[in-house]
């Protein structure tokens, strides 16, 4: 967008000005927003039309329309200035019950449904100033290996597109620091009164109608390689994008689907779904959130990371406690 030409004369109040115009559609509204006159800003945007080679706004009887170019460049110009912002809030002490500061956490949805209640809990009691945004995080399609397939997660935490990531990912390359917030297994979510709930046999589930959790579609997944490696199969009647759809599916139908056990626990009630252990052991996976170590120099990073521990160890069931999985300290060590 700016040439290095351009980035040596630039001033970033310019920017701030051309997001608070976006924003208002108006000239004067914007000049008492910034506590400059209206002269001041069209001072100022004469100075961005010729920077960016654009008329930018046009004038109405009722303010101000961007241009398309205008358009384009809005979303690019509030992340410059979001990361702005975020270099000049760590410049500063971090105080979270005063400060403003938005923090993004990524983790795939059925994760982020068993985390966020609890941590929001505790944002409203000690730092309600503080704003979360939860990116939805997807493993690769394809990618056989569970430690490769949320790499594209950790390349956007290097970029420092989120905060932290929270995934089923045991192992974590030595740039990253890594904390264990839950363990999780599955279990066998059906309307309440579904046939499965009195025949919990394997022949029964397997001649059940399936539903799966899957973003892009597929059909297969883990469960139906346990299965093969059993010498049985299912039938897949329907996939759904996210998990609380799939609640909200299997409370109307007669589909099984296999889902996390804490996220059952914790959402399944309100839409009448109930669940049964599965006829087969389906495994357990680690919940990881993971922050690069440059990034835990942050105290805002390094205080929500421990929050989310603070957060897991409220909800944390007794069994995984004295079984030895509670959350460890941050895995900082090389």
């Amino acid at each position: 967008m700016l040439n290095q030409i351009d980035l040596s004369r630039i001033d970033l109040n310019l920017l701030v000005l051309f997001e608070t115009v976006i924003e208002e559609r108006h000239v004067g509204r914007s000049a008492q927003r910034l506590n400059l006159s209206p002269s001041a800003i069209s001072h100022g945007l004469g100075r961005l039309r010729i920077l960016l080679g654009d008329p930018l706004f046009l004038k109405t009887p009722k303010g101000v329309v961007p241009t398309d170019r205008a358009e384009e460049l809005a979303a690019p110009i509030a992340d410059i200035l979001a990361r702005v912002r975020s270099v000049v809030a760590t410049a500063e002490p971090f105080d979270p019950a005063r400060s403003q500061r938005r923090f993004t956490i990524g983790a795939p949805d059925g994760v982020s449904s068993v985390f966020l209640p609890p941590l929001l809990d505790l944002l409203a009691k000690s730092a309600p100033g503080i704003a979360i945004s939860v990116r939805q995080l997807l493993p690769r399609q394809g990618e056989p290996s569970p430690d490769l397939a949320w790499r594209d997660a950790l390349a956007a935490l290097e970029a420092r597109d989120m905060d932290i990531a929270i995934i089923p990912q045991a192992e974590f390359p030595v740039r990253f620091a890594s904390l264990l917030l839950y363990e999780e297994d599955f279990v066998i979510a059906a309307r309440q009164g579904h046939p499965l709930l009195t025949d919990q046999t394997l022949a029964t589930y397997c001649a059940m109608q399936h539903l799966v959790v899957s973003h892009m579609g597929d059909t297969h997944g883990f469960v139906d390689n346990v299965l093969a490696s059993h010498g049985c199969s299912r039938q897949v009647a329907l996939t759904v994008p996210n998990f609380m759809f799939a609640l909200a599916v299997l409370a109307e139908t007669d589909f099984i689907s296999a889902l996390p056990r804490r996220f059952v626990e914790m959402h399944a009630a309100r839409f009448g779904v109930v669940s049964v252990n599965p006829p087969l052991p389906l495994g357990r996976f680690a919940i990881n959130a993971a922050a690069p170590k440059a990034a835990m120099g942050d105290e805002g990073v390094a205080w929500l990371v421990r929050l989310l521990q603070a957060s897991m160890d409220n909800t944390i069931d007794k069994t995984a406690a004295h079984s030895g999985n509670r959350p460890a300290p941050i895995k900082a060590d090389t």
